[in-house]
């Protein structure tokens, strides 16, 4: 693997829109989407359909401006509250929400949400539903202390991050501050979601090469639980893709609940 210096996602200049359209697109040859689309959406519907993750506040802190896998929480929290590093990112989910013109379809993973839950609603009533539930898009970083500075939130009954640990992190320690900084937003019996790509190296944005974390599942648990988090649920699919584009060995899903 090459692992060598690359573009860092939260300091260099990162397409939002090369990055969706090439890992999350409807495109006829798209070859991502058993790993980007239909894992993680199968698995944040069986959170959130259970019954076992449940509040009012979700915060949402994920990698490009992905919002498919909160479909299904907007069927339970009030109030979700998107963060993004990048203002690109930033601009690009605004741009959905209040569907400005050239903003992102996200339609195609609307339908399978609406699948997933077997009901016969509208694609564009789903879309209107989780548009509704976004009370704000803030920008955060993490190299305060309080990530929102100066904005301070309510303190959240789920925290879901889709990638972005993977894409931030240096190294383990630098991934055990980034968590610690994340679960402080974190109620005391509220549940974190995490998914990632093991063993990642580099993914491919613009023409750009952009560094990964590489990672294992024991170390993700491990960490999780230095910071005072039971593990309830998780979830690992090897790779269903062959790309140069990105490297990685695995998706996988965690589930864990803040104790203290």
């Amino acid at each position: 693997m090459d692992c060598g210096p690359k573009k860092f996602y939260n300091k260099h200049d990162f397409d939002s829109r090369d990055y969706i359209e090439t890992f999350y697109s409807d495109k006829p040859d798209m070859i991502f989407l058993d790993d980007t689309v239909t894992f993680p959406m199968m698995n944040f519907h069986y959170m959130f359909s259970s019954g076992f993750v449940k509040g009012d506040v979700l915060v949402d802190i994920s990698v490009s401006s992905l919002i498919h896998h909160l479909y299904s929480s907007c069927d339970i929290f009030k109030d979700i509250i998107i963060l993004k590093l990048n203002e690109r990112c930033n601009m690009e989910t605004s741009r959905w929400k209040d569907a400005r013109t050239g903003a992102y379809s996200w339609e195609h993973t609307s339908a399978h949400a609406a699948k997933l839950e077997g009901k016969s609603v509208q694609i564009q009533d789903k879309d209107e539903q989780l548009k509704t539930a976004i009370s704000h898009i803030i920008s955060c970083d993490f190299e305060n202390e309080n990530i929102t500075h100066p904005v301070v939130l309510p303190l959240a009954d789920c925290i879901t991050s889709l990638l972005i640990m993977d894409v931030i992190c240096k190294d383990e320690d630098d991934y055990l501050r980034n968590l610690e900084k994340m679960s402080k937003l974190l109620r005391p019996g509220g549940h974190l979601i995490l998914m990632g790509a093991r063993n990642a190296c580099y993914v491919m944005v613009g023409g750009e090469k952009f560094q990964g974390f590489s990672y294992d599942e024991s170390f993700v648990k491990n960490a999780l639980s230095k910071l005072g988090f039971v593990i309830d649920y998780c979830a690992v699919q090897r790779r269903r893709n062959e790309s140069k584009l990105v490297d990685y060995d695995s998706v996988i899903f965690i589930t864990a609940c803040k104790t203290k």
